[in-house]
């Protein structure tokens, strides 16, 4: 299987991670592509009509993506125990754990767009006030109400990989919350995102 990967991507990162802690790595040919709304990439067009990583490409040619299938997928290709819980609260409390770190990330982009990305005489600071309000709101929520230990599951692999990509990024700071703080720094060491830490520039 190829998985077409972008080195500074958070859903791309979780796909990966992923597969580390399942034991399945080693089964993907992990192809580096830069994508851009700017800048569009053939190759990832090809096989993404959105332009976007990652994406998995199965050996008969079938692209799946966004990570959510890619991942669900690859849960699928293992005899241990499910990342992606199959019923009960465990589901669905791992799936909106992965549905707000989904929204960090999506959040932090359009951020990262109205302060850094976009011409500075186009920005709009009152939304960019916006987004960061959204992120600090679900740090707090998170810090109040999400379990965070217990079995690892897809939640805690997107919400780690989200707040890595953050702090990567330099978006903002969730420190203040001491639990969510220490957890991800914990979480941090494990084996699967130590071999799977960000790098490189975005290329519009």
């Amino acid at each position: 299987m190829k998985l077409f990967y972008q080195t500074h991507s958070p859903y791309a990162r979780k796909v990966l991670v992923l597969a580390h802690e399942l034991g399945i790595a080693s089964r993907l040919d992990v192809i580096h592509h830069e994508t851009s709304p700017t800048n569009p990439n053939a190759t990832i067009y090809n096989v993404n009509p959105l332009g976007k990583v990652p994406v998995l490409v199965l050996s008969n040619g079938e692209a799946l993506f966004d990570s959510i299938v890619i991942c669900d997928y690859l849960d699928n290709l293992h005899d241990g125990l499910r990342l992606i819980p199959l019923e009960g609260a465990e589901r669905y409390q791992a799936l909106r754990l992965q549905a707000l770190a989904q929204g960090l990330c999506d959040v932090g982009i359009k951020l990262r767009w109205e302060v850094e990305r976009r011409p500075e005489a186009l920005r709009y600071p009152a939304y960019a006030e916006g987004q960061a309000y959204k992120l600090d709101q679900t740090y707090c929520f998170i810090e109040n109400h999400i379990a965070l230990n217990g079995r690892t599951t897809i939640g805690h692999i997107a919400l780690a990989t989200a707040l890595d990509w953050i702090a990567f990024r330099k978006l903002s700071d969730f420190s203040s919350q001491q639990r969510l703080a220490e957890w991800y720094q914990t979480f941090c060491e494990r084996p699967s995102m130590r071999a799977t830490e960000y790098s490189g520039k975005t290329h519009d």
